[in-house]
C-alpha cells in the first residue's frame, strides 16, 4: 500500500537520481564525479517466497497464506561524500485464506503479511572519516534488536523516518536517531517523537558492552500507553567455548503516557560449545508493575523473543518470565535449532504456558536458500487469555 508520503518521497528520490548527471553535465569536474558515483551504483534483488499455516484453539479459522515478496535495493555511490538510497517491496498473496490485519478477514487467525507496495528505504547520506548521517526512511537496527528493529521475518520490513547520525572509531562507536514516523509491518504511519540513543565499546575480540536510551513519545492517543523512557546496558563476553549475555534496563512512563510506573528488564545467558553442538540456557523478565502495567518494547523485532508463536507480542500487564534451553548444530549443511521455553508472569505467579521451536535452514548456494520452521505453543493457566497455537513456515529465498 502505497501512501502519499511514500509517493512523494520515491518521487524525491528518484527525480534526484535521474536529474543529477544533467545538473552537473555543464561542468566537467562535478559531470564526471556524478558520472562515477552513478556507475558505482549497485542494484539488488531479492525474492522471498512462503508458505504459514496456524492452527489456533478457538473460534477463528485456521490461517493459510502464500506470499512472496519482491524487493529491489539501489545504492548510488558517493559524490562529494553524499549518496543515494531507495528501497522498494512488493508483496503479493498466492493464498490469502488469512487475517492480514489489513484485508478485513476477520475471521481468521492473524499472518501480518498485507498485500502492497511499499517504499521500505529512501534516503541521501552523508559519510567521511567515521562519520555518517543518513535523511529520510532508513533501517536502524540496534544491538539484538530487543528494543529497536526492523521485524524483518515479516515480508514488510519496519523502518523508520527521521534523522540518524552515527560516529565509529577503532573501539567506540555512538549511534542517534531523531524519529517522526514509524513505517511499520503493515505499511502503517506512526507519528510521534522518538529519540534512539545506542552506545558501543569492544573493550577486545571477545568482550563488548552497550549502553542505550530510548525515549518514545507517541502522537496519537490510543497509542499512548507505549510512550515510554528506556535506559539500559548489555554485554557480550566469550571465554574459549563458554559464552555469556547479559543486558539490563529501567523502564517508567513518558510523554502523553497516563499511567505512572516504573518496570525492569533483566536478560542473562550462558553457551557452551561441545563441537558439533551448542548448548544455550537464558532467563528473560519483563518486569511489572504491580500487576497493572509491564515493561515492553513496542519497536523491537518481538519475532525473536519470547517464542515464534508470536503469542507474547505485547507483555502481560502482569510481567513475563522466559525460561528457555537452546540446542544447535550443523549437519550436511543444514543449520538446525530447537528451543524450548517455559513461561509465566513476574507477579500472581500465573502459569502462561510452555512452547517449542524448531528451524532448519540450508543455503543451495550464494543465491538461493531454503528454510523450514515450526512452534508449538502450549496455553498455561486456564482463566488466562493466550490459547495454544502451532504455527508452521516454508521458505525460498532469491538473492541477486
Amino acid at each position: 500500500m502505497k501512501t502519499a508520503v511514500n509517493k512523494f518521497t520515491l518521487s524525491l528520490i528518484t527525480t534526484a537520481i535521474l536529474a543529477a548527471p544533467a545538473a552537473f553535465s555543464a561542468e566537467t569536474e562535478h559531470g564526471k564525479g556524478i558520472t562515477e558515483a552513478l556507475s558505482d551504483s549497485t542494484v539488488k534483488v531479492q525474492l522471498r517466497a512462503r508458505y504459514e499455516g496456524v492452527d489456533q484453539d478457538n473460534a477463528k479459522k485456521d490461517a493459510t497464506a502464500l506470499t512472496l515478496k519482491s524487493r529491489i535495493t539501489v545504492n548510488t555511490g558517493s559524490y562529494s561524500n553524499f549518496s543515494l538510497g531507495l528501497e522498494v517491496d512488493k508483496v503479493d498473496a498466492l493464498v490469502d485464506d488469512y487475517n492480514s490485519k489489513t484485508n478485513g478477514n476477520t475471521d481468521y487467525s492473524v499472518i501480518a503479511d498485507p498485500q502492497g507496495t511499499d517504499v521500505n528505504q529512501a534516503f541521501i547520506k552523508y559519510a567521511n572519516s567515521g562519520f555518517s548521517a543518513v535523511v529520510g526512511r532508513q533501517r536502524v537496527l540496534h544491538n539484538n534488536q530487543r528494543f529497536v528493529g526492523g521485524v524483518g521475518w515479516r515480508q514488510n520490513e519496519q523502518t523508520y523516518d527521521g534523522v540518524r547520525v552515527e560516529y565509529k572509531a577503532d573501539k567506540f562507536s555512538v549511534d542517534y536517531s531523531l524519529i517522526h514516523n514509524i513505517n511499520g509491518i503493515t505499511s502503517s504511519d506512526t507519528k510521534g517523537d522518538f529519540h534512539l540513543a545506542n552506545a558501543k565499546y569492544n573493550i577486545n575480540k571477545s568482550h563488548k558492552i552497550a549502553g542505550f536510551a530510548y525515549l518514545l513519545d507517541y502522537a496519537a492517543f490510543d497509542q499512548a500507553k507505549n510512550s515510554s523512557s528506556t535506559f539500559g546496558a548489555l554485554y557480550k563476553g566469550k571465554f574459549g567455548k563458554f559464552a555469556v549475555n547479559a543486558s539490563l534496563a529501567s523502564q517508567s512512563d513518558n510523554g502523553n503516557n497516563l499511567t505512572s510506573y516504573s518496570a525492569m528488564y533483566i536478560n542473562a545467558e550462558a553457551a557452551y560449545n561441545f563441537g558439533p553442538v551448542t548448548v544455550l540456557g537464558g532467563y528473560e523478565l519483563l518486569g511489572s508493575d504491580d500487576g497493572v502495567v509491564a515493561f515492553n518494547t513496542p519497536l523491537a523485532t518481538k519475532h525473536k523473543f519470547n517464542g515464534w508463536a508470536d503469542t507474547f507480542l505485547a507483555t502481560p500487564k502482569e510481567g513475563l518470565q522466559d525460561v528457555y534451553l537452546t540446542a544447535k548444530g550443523k549437519v550436511s549443511g543444514v543449520k538446525w535449532a530447537a528451543t524450548y521455553h517455559d513461561y509465566s508472569s513476574d507477579v500472581e505467579s500465573i502459569d502462561f504456558g510452555s512452547e517449542l521451536n524448531l528451524v532448519a535452514t540450508y543455503q543451495i548456494n550464494k543465491n538461493y536458500g531454503v528454510l523450514v520452521k515450526a512452534a508449538n505453543y502450549g496455553s498455561g493457566d486456564v482463566d488466562q487469555p493466550q490459547v495454544d497455537t502451532n504455527k508452521v513456515w516454508v521458505q525460498l529465498t532469491a538473492k541477486f
